[in-house]
């Protein structure tokens, strides 16, 4: 079939857009992290101790002695023995031999086991729904690459970085044979059996076929679904890392988190307003009431004042009237009498309240009764101690491959947590550090008592970064449960040093605490 220069243009376009970049939010750290699952699987043939390279393709550890490929990729080696399986990893410095525990030629699946020791990272399954048009990407190694870089047989089996490539799900489609995933991440040669990943890093498929390709035609490729492959797995007994949430990216939570605190601004805002509003509705009404109770106590002073002035001119009157009589004791006492109430009416005049008391009497009206409770407790009462539990918050949470069940731990006031770890103190409160030895995963912890806020980020790092990071932590000591304040901050001033070593989080776990009993930790 000639090729005419429309068709010719439409090829040149395709491979153009493989260089330029597609949109989403796959993100590069995600996918680098599940590429360390990945394998190549070599076929050599072992010709009395003479090792030959007979082909290869890609695989997926789904638990660390465990590898998933497709059945053709070990096709030979079921049926000669002589054809012995080989798992190169991404990264160290050594491969492994394997053999085929488990196979399903009708699913193009096939599980493959370590037969020494070793220690592979296991990549997590997606068990949610695939939507029409969803980013991937392809991860492997394609023959053609390999050829291209002029690698030799002693190249391909030793620890080589994978290839990926990116592409868009087209649903809807499936073979008839079993449950694919049809999509446009271009594959090669050797890509078969390696993983297809969503944009978060976890698995939707095994890669296994693509179309037959003419002049112009666009090219698809067909994943194994991971319905399929779980099916397959748990028929052997093998329980896969799953998990079905949606994909977020970390940008997204910042921009949410930083949402709810302007919300939380707002609304404090708000609060203060009203507050302000309410305390002023209250001031005025004081005022008011004052006003009006001074009032009426001068109209009854000035009132008292009023009849004793009337008694006392009565009195004066009677005196006067008996001042010749022989009634001299009565005279006086009558006298007596009206002087007393001249001046209790005058005390009253003098005594009476002042409108200059207005504000004093206002300010007694609104102080709270003696003995009752303040409305604002202290924030140390607030704050969690003891044994707690913490439930993740899925909207505020970014997962891609970590269990989200509760966490559960005794914390004391000094940030000592389940009575051995010491937390260190900064200015962003309580905060821990954990790099292990055994896997390539830093996970950064903090934990807010008076918010009852617990959180982890997880950091998947390559197998150079994580070494660095190991030998940098060793130079550390941790002080003893209980530390100072000082001992606390000068632990966290160390941490925060470790901390400027790491990348952003791969993954964030934000969990809502409430004081309960906690169950003893195995």
């Amino acid at each position: 079939m000639t090729r005419t220069p429309f068709f010719l243009l439409l090829r040149l376009l395709a491979v153009l857009a493989l260089f330029l970049p597609i949109g989403g939010r796959a993100d590069p750290s995600d996918i680098a992290a599940t590429a360390r699952s990945v394998v190549r699987v070599v076929l050599v043939n072992d010709d009395a101790g003479q090792y030959s390279l007979q082909g290869h393709g890609s695989g997926f550890a789904v638990a660390p002695d465990l590898i998933v490929t497709n059945a053709h990729v070990v096709e030979a080696a079921r049926q000669d023995p002589r054809v012995r399986i080989g798992i190169v990893p991404s990264e160290g410095k050594s491969g492994y031999f394997a053999k085929i525990v488990a196979i399903a030629p009708e699913k193009d699946l096939a599980l493959l086991k370590l037969t020494e020791a070793g220690s592979l990272a296991p990549a997590t399954l997606f068990t949610g729904s695939v939507t029409d048009g969803e980013d991937v990407v392809a991860v492997g190694y394609p023959g053609n690459v390999d050829l291209a870089q002029g690698l030799n047989v002693g190249d391909i089996v030793s620890p080589t970085t994978p290839v990926k490539t990116r592409g868009n799900v087209s649903s809807g489609r499936s073979s008839k044979a079993f449950d694919t995933i049809l999509h446009t991440a271009p594959l090669g040669a050797g890509n078969s059996g390696g993983p297809l990943l969503d944009e978060c890093g976890r698995v939707l498929g095994a890669n296994s076929f693509g179309t037959e390709s003419t002049a112009g035609d666009s090219e698809f490729y067909f994943a194994v679904s991971t319905r399929e492959i779980l099916r397959f797995l748990i028929a052997f007994k093998v329980q896969p890392h799953t998990i079905g949430t949606p994909c977020r990216s970390i940008a997204d939570l910042d921009r949410v988190d930083a949402e709810h605190n302007a919300s939380d601004q707002a609304r404090a805002a708000d609060a203060q307003r009203d507050a302000a509003a309410r305390t002023e509705a209250a001031q005025q009404q004081a005022l008011h009431q004052a006003l009006f109770e001074i009032a009426g106590e001068r109209e009854n002073y000035l009132g008292m004042a009023g009849i004793a002035l009337l008694l006392a001119l009565g009195c004066g009157v009677g005196a006067w009237l008996l001042r010749d009589t022989d009634r001299p004791v009565q005279v006086k006492l009558l006298i007596g009498a009206s002087v007393l109430l001249v001046i209790g009416a005058g005390a009253a005049m003098v005594l009476r309240p002042g409108f200059n008391q207005v504000d004093s009497r206002a300010k007694d009206l609104l102080a709270p009764p003696t003995g009752a409770p303040s409305a604002t407790p202290s924030a140390p009462a607030s704050a969690l101690q003891g044994p707690i539990v913490c439930a993740v918050d899925p909207d505020s949470s970014r997962v891609t491959v970590s269990d989200i069940s509760d966490v559960q731990l005794q914390w004391a006031p000094g940030g000592c947590a389940d009575g051995k770890s010491q937390f260190a103190l900064g200015t962003d409160g309580w905060s821990q550090l954990d790099v292990p030895e055994a896997v390539d995963t830093v996970t950064a912890t903090r934990f807010d008592p008076a918010k009852g806020e617990y959180r982890l980020e997880h950091y998947f790092l390559d197998h150079d970064n994580m070494e660095a990071l190991r030998a940098e932590r060793k130079k550390l000591s941790a002080p003893a449960c209980g530390a100072n304040e000082d001992g606390a901050r000068r632990y966290g001033d160390a941490l925060n040093a470790l901390r400027a070593m790491l990348p952003a989080p791969n993954e964030r776990l934000v969990y809502h605490c409430t004081g309960g009993v906690a169950q003893p930790h195995p």
